[in-house]
């Protein structure tokens, strides 16, 4: 978890979580894990089989999962990304898991509206979340001037995706307003990003990155992707200082696994 804002105040626990980089471990209400409420939201939205993938050091995860709780309306399987090499990379690991089925993506560090899955889950095909930039920065966690390098979305007449603009200049984003549609990573995705992800080539940040994926499965393999737009809030766990506001948030919500 970044550091810029270490001055943010943490409990022990909390803090420990925030070094290890494990933003899905970190304590919320009552010390349960911030991963407690994200897969209690896909239970609600009827997604009972779960993948997370995990890092080789990952362990403690997984005997928290398989070994610590009784799980009654979840199922959760691993999958190992042997190195850190970026976003389709992670998503390439879990082909095993998805096989032919349709799947969802989601970061572990997010915690999206129940009515995101839903929609995802009954749309045909690939398809994404677009949440609408205001009520992002209104009605969740991120700021004014953070949201400003978030990725948006260039979407077609007819609701389709044409381009996903990463952390766009000033003037596109005046000029996309404020109400354009932002990407938070949530995805729904057909077996043929498997083979954009082979396909994907270094990015100058040294990572595989799932939009050029994406574009890859547009351009090369004919893959259209519907975007879905919601005006709700997600609430980002991204820096030390994102903590509170989260677990305020998740406060009245009680995750049943």
């Amino acid at each position: 978890m970044q550091r810029e804002d270490s001055g943010a105040s943490l409990s022990a626990e909390q803090a420990v979580a925030a070094d290890e980089g494990a933003k899905g471990m970190m304590p919320m209400d009552r010390g349960r894990p911030f991963l407690h409420w994200l897969l209690s939201g896909l239970a609600d939205a009827g997604i009972h089989d779960i993948c997370l993938v995990i890092a080789p050091d990952a362990s403690d995860i997984q005997r928290h999962f398989h070994h610590e709780l009784t799980l009654r309306r979840v199922r959760i399987s691993f999958t190992v990304q042997r190195e850190a090499r970026g976003t389709a990379d992670a998503v390439l690991a879990a082909e095993s898991f998805a096989k032919t089925d349709r799947f969802l993506v989601l970061n572990g560090d997010n915690y999206y509206p129940v009515d995101s899955y839903k929609a995802l889950a009954k749309a045909e095909g690939s398809a994404l979340a677009g949440f609408d930039r205001g009520a992002l920065v209104r009605q969740g966690n991120i700021d004014p001037e953070r949201i400003r390098r978030f990725a948006l979305l260039r979407v077609s007449d007819d609701g389709f995706l044409e381009e996903v603009i990463e952390k766009p200049d000033d003037e596109t984003f005046v000029g996309m307003g404020e109400h354009a549609l932002v990407s938070m990573n949530l995805w729904a995705f057909t077996p043929a990003i498997f083979d954009a992800c082979r396909k994907v080539k270094l990015s100058p940040r040294g990572e595989l990155e799932l939009p050029d994926a994406v574009r890859i499965a547009m351009s090369e393999l004919g893959e259209r992707f519907r975007v879905l737009p919601f005006a709700a809030p997600v609430y980002d766990l991204g820096t030390r200082a994102d903590v509170a506001s989260v677990v305020a948030a998740l406060r009245t919500v009680r995750p049943v696994l």
